[in-house]
């Protein structure tokens, strides 16, 4: 009898199986093409209907589907948001990096690391956040002693050139999602926002779309913020300023932009 998709798939080259198929040796090359499209037949018969496959659920990508928010972002306080011109001189200054970082990428990334710098591997996201922000900030510790001060693996390596020219675009995109995941939950360090822009100075455009998605959230925690600061001479402003300058003026998320 017909198996359902000989019905639907009819044969090209019929070729009679017959009863018996002891004499159909799958092991061994076939002799001539009668066998090789009895061999074939033969294999066909013998594969299930149905095939699952075994998916290891840990290796599956997160945010496989992007979604980009339209939102904008929260309404600064009056006297909180930078002039025009401030913001112009700002998205200058900033290209003149990216320029310099593209120029001088190949001799910074060749130059040889401190034996203390031990950068994590690109799936380890714990790792990036405490490379990045220290062990203290990322434990929660708000003390800070004097012998802290110099060791990097508690105050979180700054974003030297020697580090930020050795990633590449999946490792850029990687450490920002993590470093603004982070962001969400907690309050905006110093440490954070340098690393925040030394790796705005080396995404490359155009943005993909999980990028444009994570620098848009970026914006609108930064706006949220800084709608809760109570004066202008607050040490955070300027570069919550700066963040939302950048993702809007330069990498033109124009509908989040501070107008005047």
């Amino acid at each position: 009898m017909k198996s359902d998709v000989e019905e639907l798939m009819p044969r090209l080259l019929p070729v009679e199986l017959g009863q018996n198929t002891e004499d159909v040796d799958l092991s061994g090359p076939p002799r001539n093409p009668q066998e090789y499209l009895r061999q074939v037949q033969l294999e066909a018969s013998m594969c299930p209907e149905v095939v699952v496959a075994q998916i290891d659920p840990k290796k599956i990508k997160k945010k496989q589907t992007v979604h980009v928010s339209v939102a904008g972002c929260h309404a600064p306080p009056v006297g909180f948001s930078p002039s025009l011109h401030w913001q112009q001189q700002q998205v200058s200054n900033f290209s003149d990096v990216r320029q310099t970082i593209t120029k001088n990428r190949k001799h910074w990334s060749s130059q040889t690391l401190d034996d203390n710098v031990q950068m994590p591997k690109l799936t380890d996201e714990e790792g990036w956040k405490k490379f990045c922000l220290g062990e203290r900030i990322y434990l929660g510790a708000s003390a800070c002693s004097t012998d802290a001060e110099l060791d990097y693996s508690k105050v979180g390596f700054p974003p030297f050139l020697t580090i930020v020219s050795r990633l590449n675009q999946s490792t850029v995109l990687m450490v920002l999602d993590v470093l603004i995941s982070w962001f969400e939950e907690h309050e905006f360090v110093s440490q954070l926002g340098c690393w925040l822009y030394a790796l705005f100075a080396c995404l490359e455009k155009p943005l993909l779309p999980e990028a444009h998605s994570s620098i848009r959230q970026l914006a609108r925690r930064c706006a949220q913020l800084r709608s809760t600061l109570e004066s202008q001479d607050d040490d955070k402003l300027p570069p919550l300023n700066l963040l939302i300058c950048l993702v809007a003026r330069y990498f033109e998320q124009n509908d989040l932009a501070d107008q005047e």
